[in-house]
């Protein structure tokens, strides 16, 4: 089982900040950690939810944006969404159509695969992330600001993996993070 405490930094990366799912204050810790991210640089201006509902697992980015929009206490860029995905396929589309994304502040969510005592952990932290770095793909960089959570175990047959990621752990895991952003915004 893994640890039940939150992590306030990551020897790798001591601007990083952990939490577990199902910790009775991860929204509210989490929410604390991006407010003190917004605190340095100012609160992103773009949130790119990244993912595919094609697959459960992959599909933390866009219910993320799904539920960011459902619930707005201010008017927020969201690209990726159930109903329009930023994904592998099209993520150099969006960028080419919407080029500030790559100079602005942006925070970009992504679903990642980890270590079994990893599965429910969310991560957030400064700095881009690399969307389709576990399954093997060469995206561009983005982002100032990340949230990722991971959803399953990593490392072997991974595609196979993110399409049997317990649809559950997905939800609460995206209803987290977007009450959190949502949270830390009005902080």
């Amino acid at each position: 089982m893994p640890d039940q405490r939150s992590h306030r930094s990551t020897p790798e990366n001591p601007r990083e900040f952990r939490t577990l799912v199902d910790r009775p204050q991860a929204r509210e810790e989490l929410a604390l950690a991006l407010a003190r991210l917004w605190s340095d640089g100012g609160p992103p201006e773009a949130i790119v939810c990244i993912g595919t509902d094609r697959a459960t697992g992959d599909a933390l980015g866009p219910l993320t944006g799904s539920f960011l929009l459902q619930n707005p206490t201010r008017e927020l860029v969201v690209h990726g969404t159930l109903d329009v995905p930023v994904h592998a396929t099209n993520l150099h589309d969006i960028i080419r159509s919407h080029p500030r994304l790559l100079k602005s502040r942006v925070l970009a969510v992504d679903a990642s695969l980890g270590r079994p005592e990893e599965v429910g952990l969310i991560t957030a932290g400064l700095g881009a992330i690399r969307p389709g770095a576990g399954v093997n793909k060469e995206l561009p960089a983005l982002g100032r600001y990340y949230v990722t959570g991971t959803v399953n175990i990593g490392g072997f047959m991974d595609y196979y993996v993110l399409q049997n990621t317990r649809l559950a752990l997905v939800m609460r895991m995206a209803h987290t993070i977007a009450e959190a952003i949502l949270l830390s915004l009005r902080l």
